[in-house]
């Protein structure tokens, strides 16, 4: 197993934990919050040293290719799980995004079946990064109303924006 895989499993193993902490906190801003928020925002950092170091020692495989979004979607659905549960984040923003996210696995999946490979597009990879400031921001001023909305809103868009290159961008493995 690669050291990039080895990062990639870490950040799968850091959620169980975060969830944990974010249990705890009951969604208001104390110490179980900041441990939440701590492991969110390391588990969040070796989503990007997992790929570096893949690219750069020549490390990429396919249980990598496989498990890094699958890490990626578990701790940022976790964390939006919880802000539903609290009431904080409304149900049907995170079924769009989980949406968003098994159409797009579903279109890859099709076009791996035809032989061809869906990179992840730069917006895919902006809609991720986004999503993981904005759920650290979110853990961070929990209480304020305002600025979960305008999160909520941003993760509404950069999802709705991705899904939809990703659909315009790779439509002909559909029908090819």
């Amino acid at each position: 197993m690669t050291l990039a895989s080895k990062i990639t499993l870490l950040r799968v193993a850091f959620i169980p934990l975060f969830m944990i902490f974010m249990y705890l906190s009951e969604g208001l801003p104390n110490i179980w919050m900041w441990l939440a928020l701590s492991v969110f925002i390391v588990a969040s950092i070796t989503d990007y040293m997992d790929g570096h170091i893949a690219r750069k020692k020549n490390q990429v495989s396919d249980f990598g290719k496989f498990l890094d979004p699958l890490a990626d979607k578990l701790l940022v659905i976790s964390a939006m799980c919880m802000f539903c549960e609290w009431e904080m984040m409304p149900a049907w923003a995170l079924m769009l995004v989980l949406a968003r996210e098994f159409s797009v696995t579903g279109l890859r999946l099709i076009a791996v079946g035809k032989g061809k490979v869906i990179a992840a597009g730069w917006s895919g990879k902006v809609k991720t990064a986004s999503t993981m400031v904005g759920l650290c921001v979110w853990m961070a001023f929990p209480s304020h109303e305002i600025l979960g909305i305008v999160i909520t809103l941003v993760i509404i868009v950069t999802t709705i924006y991705s899904g939809i290159e990703y659909f315009i961008r790779n439509w002909k493995c559909l029908w090819d």
